[in-house]
């Protein structure tokens, strides 16, 4: 039996509509919220979230354009449905004043949700203000991540931006299936503590195409992350890719199965970074592949620090437990400003073994950088300068 290419067309067209029929449709201003930028329109969004959470049909929270003034807020599940979409065309700004987020730990937060969907829009969470009174010495709350999605599954971020977040910009901690696309993130070079994407204790976690400008890590992956794919990333200013800081705590989750292709990265701090404190631990970092990477006046271009102690302030003074290992550094190209541009700074406990490079290169001003080793043990293949010290 056949079925006739346009009665199948007829069935998907009435089968969509019927779809769309169901769907529960939640405009954020039939719940009281302004679009003015100084109404508060918190309790609106949550009101809008708790329909959206309690419906059996699938349902879409909708923001349109304008600026709506949001305090902190937790989205909590679990729903009813497994398909929350959030279309945002306009912006969510947060108060004001930093001290009114400053001592929340999150902005907007998502916890315990299945099949959660973010699409367009912006966050503007005002943060220059308390970048401003940390960079003068003063005393400041610690201020709040942007967007966090915790023990959550199955979450979609597309064509998110992210403003001049107080802390990090986004957090997915132990989370699993996580989706971002066309990501930007947007903050100061000076802005302290301002993590583009940080990821950690969190399984199948793909970052495509974004770009990262901000004053901490682009990406920073933190124990407990497995399966991170990371693809056409952009980032600069920064501090660039970081797998950790590993190793703060003695029984600590792994990171492992990890991968960037295709990156450039433009007069950033670091390029790809591996980073362990010096203490006893039972933490690792393996199975990790940085390929196909422009480098563009980046201070350390390619870099292993097992012994991280930023601003060199109440440093451990031990010798780090992480095993760092089966790292590969693939078609790497670009210009350093500094004349190390590969480091390789291991444990001595737990040397770093399995380091691959293959075609890498890298000059500083015009000429062959440098590149130095510690306890750092592999295979170099193809051209690869500076020659390899492993």
């Amino acid at each position: 039996m056949t079925t006739h290419p346009l009665l199948f067309l007829a069935f998907l067209f009435i089968f969509f509509n019927s779809s769309l029929a169901t769907l529960v449709k939640l405009n954020v201003i039939s719940f009281g919220a302004k679009a003015d930028g100084t109404t508060d329109s918190t309790k609106a969004f949550l009101n809008a979230w708790a329909q959206a959470c309690g419906s059996t049909k699938p349902a879409t929270i909708y923001i349109p354009k304008g600026r709506f003034l949001v305090r902190s807020v937790d989205f909590r599940g679990q729903c009813n449905n497994n398909a929350i979409a959030i279309q945002i065309d306009g912006t969510i700004v947060a108060p004001v004043d930093y001290r009114v987020l400053g001592t929340a730990n999150t902005w907007l937060s998502f916890e315990n949700v299945d099949g959660v969907s973010i699409y367009g829009g912006i966050l503007d969470a005002k943060g220059t203000g308390l970048w401003a009174c940390k960079n003068s010495g003063k005393s400041c709350p610690s201020g709040a991540t942007s967007l966090s999605f915790s023990n959550s599954k199955n979450v979609v971020i597309i064509g998110l931006t992210s403003l001049n977040s107080q802390m990090f910009h986004i957090v997915i901690n132990g989370c699993h299936n996580v989706k971002m696309h066309g990501v930007k993130v947007s903050a100061a070079g000076n802005s302290p503590n301002t993590d583009g994407i940080h990821v950690q204790l969190s399984s199948s976690v793909t970052i495509l195409n974004s770009r990262i400008q901000t004053g901490d890590d682009c990406v920073s992956i933190g124990p407990g992350a497995t399966n991170l794919w990371m693809e056409n990333i952009a980032c600069g200013p920064g501090h660039g890719i970081s797998i950790g800081s590993l190793g703060k705590d003695q029984n600590e989750a792994g990171v492992q199965n990890v991968t960037l292709r295709t990156a450039t990265f433009i007069g950033t701090q670091n390029g790809v970074r591996i980073k362990s404190w010096a203490n006893p631990s039972n933490g690792f970092a393996r199975n990790i592949i940085f390929q196909h990477i422009v480098m563009n006046n980046v201070q350390n271009p390619i870099v292993i620090d097992q012994n991280y102690c930023p601003g060199n302030k109440n440093c451990p003074d031990k010798v780090s437990g992480v095993k760092v290992s089966d790292v590969t550094y693939q078609d790497i190209h670009g210009t350093s400003a500094t004349q190390v541009a590969v480091k390789f700074d291991c444990s001595s406990k737990q040397p770093c073994s399995g380091i691959r490079m293959e075609e890498v290169e890298l000059t500083y001003k015009n000429e062959v950088a440098e590149a130095s080793c510690n306890h750092a043990g592999g295979t170099a293949s193809g051209l690869v300068h500076p020659t390899s010290c492993l």
